[in-house]
């Protein structure tokens, strides 16, 4: 997105959705990080697939900013049976809530991801790009591409024990 579409939205949008957030428990951060995560959302789906609205886009990205806070107040345990609302929302399709939930699940792999070694991140990253073990080993002056093999195991076991261990992993468990 270019910025004039971000200022645009930024403009039109963000008192709007940061009211919202303020009278349902939250602080002008939070406000920022669901506006920024519902950008995301938006970039995301339209990477995807056409999207056609039947509504404004400020009632779109609005809606979009009140179900990133809902699911925000579920996993504090703050989720009121009444909200306030401060505009209109409509109902999203199903694709929106599976970019939010992709999102979700990549937050928690990066936030584990920079707790491991650079080493352990520099071996998985150039795995992910499909880099051959030998070339890895080159790259990072290891001998062996066994020793490559091995350690990308050890990382990679490091890394899912640490994404099992996280609360948030455990509530997206639950929700399936």
């Amino acid at each position: 997105m270019n910025a004039d579409v971000l200022n645009y939205i930024y403009g039109n949008c963000f008192y709007q959705i940061r009211a919202f957030i303020d009278q349902n428990f939250g602080t002008r951060e939070d406000a920022k990080d669901i506006y920024q995560d519902a950008i995301l959302v938006i970039y995301q789906k339209l990477q995807k697939e056409e999207t056609t609205l039947n509504c404004s886009f400020d009632t779109y990205f609005y809606s979009i900013c009140r179900l990133l806070w809902l699911k925000q107040l579920e996993q504090r345990k703050l989720k009121k049976l009444y909200l306030e609302e401060s505009g209109r929302f409509v109902e999203l399709d199903e694709n929106i809530t599976t970019v939010i939930e992709a999102n979700d699940r990549y937050k928690i792999y990066q936030d584990h991801f920079k707790k491991l070694s650079f080493n352990c991140q520099k071996i998985l990253e150039l795995f992910l790009a499909g880099i051959p073990v030998k070339e890895i080993a080159r790259i990072l002056r290891y001998k062996s591409g066994a020793y490559i093999k091995k350690r990308k195991h050890y990382c990679k076991e490091n890394l899912v024990a640490s994404i099992k261990k996280d609360p948030r992993y455990k509530e997206i468990i639950k929700m399936k």
